[in-house]
C-alpha cells in the first residue's frame, strides 16, 4: 500500500462518437462530485494527523477512510457525499493519539500475508519482510526436500507463515513465550492454508525445543533489541502499544540475542543458518558462535 495510491481517479470519456465521449465526461464528474465531502474530510484528517506527528498522515488519512467505508483506497473516489460516516473522525482522533493504525483497523500486512494484530501482540515492521527474504533464500538454496525452520520469538506468526507459504515443504517450529501473542499466533496459523506445516509452541526462546538439536536448517527471529536507555526515543506507537517483552533486552538492547545464539548453536545441523534481526549500530558487536550460523542485522 503506497502513499502514491490516489484517493480520485480522473475518467477520461471514450469512444468516437460525441454523445459517447460527452456521456463518459459527464458521468466521471458526477461521480466526483459525490465524493467531494470524503475527499475534503481527509484532506482535513491528514492535516491533522500531521500536527500530532504521525509519519504518514496522508496514507492513514486514507487506510482508515477506506476501513470505515468498507471499500478498498482505490474506490475511496466512490464512495457518495450522502454515505459519509461521520466515524472517520472518531477513528483519526484514535490515530492522532498514536494509536497503531493496525490496532485499529486489526490488521497488518506482511509479505504476502494479512495477519490479525491488536494490543498483546508486536505489530511486524517491513525491515523485517527483508531477513525474512534472505532467509527465504537460503531456503530454497538448500538441497533439502523438507527443510526444517526454526522461528524464535514468532510475535504474531508473521515469519514463520511467511516461509510456510512461500518454501511449499518447510515444517516451521514457531515458539512464542507471551501468553498475548501467542493466542496472536494462533489465531494467524488457523486462519492460513500454510499454517498446517507450522507447529506453535509457547515456551521460551533461549531453552526451546531440545528435541530438535542438530536437525535444524535455518533459525530466525526478530528478538526484542531495543536498549532500555533508549526507550524515550521509540515511536508511541510501538512504546506505548507495542509490549515492552517485544521491544527491550538490558541495558545495549543484546540481552535475549546473546541467548538466542546458544539456541541457534545447538539447533542447527552442520551447514545450517541462523539470523538476528538487529539494529543497525548493533552490527558490530556480534560474533558468529559457528561458522555456519550468520546474523542479519537492520
Amino acid at each position: 500500500m503506497s502513499d502514491s495510491t490516489p484517493v480520485t481517479q480522473d475518467a477520461v470519456g471514450g469512444g468516437s462518437g460525441g454523445s459517447g465521449g460527452t456521456g463518459a465526461v459527464g458521468g466521471a464528474a458526477a461521480e466526483a462530485k459525490g465524493s467531494s465531502l470524503l475527499r475534503a474530510e481527509i484532506a482535513q484528517a491528514s492535516l491533522r494527523l500531521a500536527e500530532a506527528g504521525v509519519g504518514s498522515p496522508r496514507h492513514d488519512a486514507e487506510e482508515l477512510a477506506a476501513w470505515v467505508h468498507g471499500v478498498r483506497r482505490t474506490e475511496l473516489h466512490r464512495v457518495p457525499d450522502h454515505d459519509f460516516d461521520a466515524r472517520y473522525w472518531e477513528v483519526i482522533a484514535r490515530r492522532a493519539n498514536r494509536e497503531p493504525l493496525q490496532h485499529i483497523t486489526g490488521a497488518a500486512y506482511f509479505r504476502y500475508l494479512e495477519l490479525a494484530v491488536g494490543p498483546g501482540v508486536f505489530v511486524p515492521r517491513p525491515e523485517t519482510e527483508v531477513m525474512v527474504g534472505w532467509a527465504i533464500d537460503k531456503l530454497r538454496a538448500l538441497d533439502v526436500a523438507e527443510p526444517l525452520i526454526v522461528d524464535l520469538c514468532t510475535g504474531s506468526g508473521a515469519i514463520a507463515l511467511s516461509i510456510a507459504q512461500e518454501v511449499p515443504r518447510a515444517r516451521v517450529h514457531a515458539v512464542e513465550l507471551s501468553d498475548d501473542a501467542y493466542t496472536w499466533a494462533a489465531r494467524n496459523i488457523t486462519a492460513s492454508e500454510a499454517g498446517e506445516r507450522v507447529t506453535l509452541h509457547l515456551a521460551d526462546a533461549v531453552t526451546a525445543l531440545p528435541e530438535l538439536d542438530g536437525r535444524v536448517d535455518v533459525v530466525v527471529s526478530n528478538p526484542p533489541y531495543i536498549p532500555l536507555t533508549e526507550w524515550e526515543y521509540v515511536a508511541p506507537e510501538a512504546r506505548d502499544h507495542d509490549p515492552e517483552l517485544a521491544l527491550f533486552s538490558g541495558p545495549d538492547g543484546l540481552d535475549l540475542i546473546r541467548g538466542l545464539e546458544r539456541t541457534a548453536q545447538r539447533l542447527l545441523k552442520p551447514g545450517g543458518w541462523a539470523a538476528f534481526e538487529h539494529s543497525d549500530k548493533q552490527g558490530g558487536e556480534r560474533r558468529v558462535l559457528r561458522p555456519e550460523a550468520h546474523q542479519h542485522g537492520r
